[in-house]
């Protein structure tokens, strides 16, 4: 026979699943925001609205864009973390969350623990691109003149921690180079300054980068994917330039605060899925080097779980350090 006080838990712990319940079944009810841990502009950011406006669409409510860009993303992915674990706070996460975990030393956040991972969106290969007056036309040239000058050519990133920096690091660390980091917050003032001579090159997606190479205001060495890109067919990899097993790609992914109800998820996670099979939404994607790719929120998980463990590889064996 139950006790008084034991029927009196049984019965809140079953209001509050009922509660539960009920409100992520008329999920959403009101505007999400989508924070974005990067300057408006920016590869992330650019996929974050082509994503948010698809979500509007599917869910039948607006998906505002909050930009906080700042500490290598972890100004956003904090925000996140905090947030109530309502549905209503959706992080734009990147290689950087997974990259943050072995780079920082006291982050937060754990991106593997404090989230529930939605789904992948994009992913691909960044390039590496300079100012069109760097005396280089190739990765041997470009490797050659960093030996010249140990130290002296400068690379910019869109901030500590990012892919953009730490793809420049596996690059440093395999080619025997030197190069200095220079961060940024954000891509976009990044590639302005390579463009304007402040910077001498840059690792960045081909989301934002190729633009300018099209226009002549960068040129492409290289991208760092195991095969060229079809995005740009004519650029060569790393790999086949002489880096042998050189390969750093590129992510966007949606995580939301750890707790979200399941049914949440679940149904988040079904939006995403519409919105990637969109033939536009591929369409532009793919044009910049960005493959959309769906994952169950479980494979999504463990995709984020096997790219924290890579990261911290990279990480040591380059000595990368945040500055």
């Amino acid at each position: 026979m139950q006790r008084p006080f034991q029927r009196g838990r049984l019965a809140a712990a079953l209001c509050l699943a009922f509660t539960t319940t009920a409100a992520a079944a008329a999920w959403p009810e009101r505007p999400i925001t989508l924070v974005v841990p990067y300057t408006p502009g920016g590869p992330t950011d650019i996929v974050a609205r082509v994503v948010a406006q698809g979500l509007g669409d599917e869910l039948g409510q607006t998906v505002l864009v909050d930009n906080r860009s700042g500490a290598g993303g972890n100004i956003g992915a904090d925000l996140v973390a905090r947030a109530a674990p309502d549905g209503y706070t959706l992080l734009m996460a990147t290689t950087a969350h997974a990259i943050n975990m072995s780079l920082f030393p006291d982050l937060s956040y754990d991106v593997r623990k404090t989230f529930a991972p939605v789904s992948l969106l994009t992913q691909g290969p960044l390039v590496v691109v300079a100012r069109p007056d760097l005396p280089v036309a190739s990765p041997a040239e470009l490797i050659a003149l960093a030996k010249e000058k140990p130290g002296e050519l400068t690379f910019a990133s869109s901030g500590n921690g990012q892919s953009t920096h730490l793809s420049a690091e596996l690059f440093n660390a395999k080619a025997g180079t030197r190069m200095t980091h220079v961060p940024y917050r954000g891509s976009a003032p990044a590639l302005t300054d390579v463009m304007g001579g402040q910077a001498d090159l840059m690792f960045d997606t081909m989301l934002s980068a190729m633009p300018y190479v099209a226009s002549g205001k960068l040129k492409a060495l290289a991208v760092t994917s195991a095969q060229r890109s079809p995005a740009a067919p004519d650029v060569p990899t790393l790999a086949e330039s002489g880096l042998e097993g050189y390969e750093a790609l590129a992510w966007n992914g949606l995580l939301l605060p750890a707790k979200t109800p399941e049914p949440v998820v679940e149904r988040l996670n079904d939006a995403v899925r519409a919105v990637l099979d969109r033939p536009e939404v591929r369409k532009q994607f793919a044009a910049q080097g960005f493959a959309a790719t769906w994952m169950s929120p479980a494979d999504f998980g463990a995709f984020v779980g096997d790219e924290v463990e890579k990261w911290a590889d990279v990480v040591k064996s380059s000595g990368a350090t945040v500055n």
